[in-house]
């Protein structure tokens, strides 16, 4: 029999399990947040509140529901569960919070304001080139060293470092759309 949660304990629920995958970097259980809303969708209001605005983010909410997709396929212009591409995944995360992305991820990388990387946080986008000069790749700053992005048609939604020899001389900058 499936577990009920109600809103307020379904929320503190999300916050102790993004905590806890913060801070023991636990592996994924594959399990997967419901209800999936489209990303041009605006989710139920949570608990009884109005959905979030880019000021008022939950960054740490928004964290949990992006570790809660590792795993999930690449997909080239995917835009959901089934399987997702770079921006599809970061637009689909922030719809799930009442923020609404662009798809492309040039228009992503024009919102909000730069982040110095000494000041990176949770729920920062962060943005690397790949396959064209400038902004090509886009993921969400999880905290520390760490980002969640969707990577390649040969991965899955996972957990890498900024740092690492292949993504540390490819990074462009961070944005903040949240305060």
């Amino acid at each position: 029999m499936p577990l009920v949660f109600r809103p307020r304990q379904f929320d503190r629920l999300v916050a102790t399990a993004a905590l806890a995958a913060l801070a023991a970097a636990c592996a994924s259980s594959g399990a997967v947040p419901k209800p999936f809303p489209d990303p041009g969708s605006v989710p139920p209001a949570r608990g009884g509140r109005a959905p979030a605005t880019a000021g008022s983010l939950d960054s740490y909410a928004l964290v949990g529901t992006a570790l809660a997709l590792r795993g999930s396929p690449y997909r080239e212009g995917g835009t959901g569960p089934a399987g997702f591409d770079c921006s599809g995944f970061t637009q689909y995360v922030f719809a799930q919070y009442g923020v609404q992305l662009p798809r492309e991820v040039r228009d992503q990388f024009r919102l909000g304001h730069a982040v110095v990387p000494q000041q990176l946080a949770p729920g920062d986008l962060v943005f690397f080139t790949t396959t064209a000069p400038g902004a090509s790749h886009v993921a969400i700053a999880i905290g520390g060293d760490e980002f969640i992005h969707a990577p390649t048609s040969a991965g899955v939604v996972r957990v890498e470092r900024l740092s690492s020899s292949y993504w540390a001389p490819r990074y462009v900058g961070a944005r903040r759309i949240w305060n």
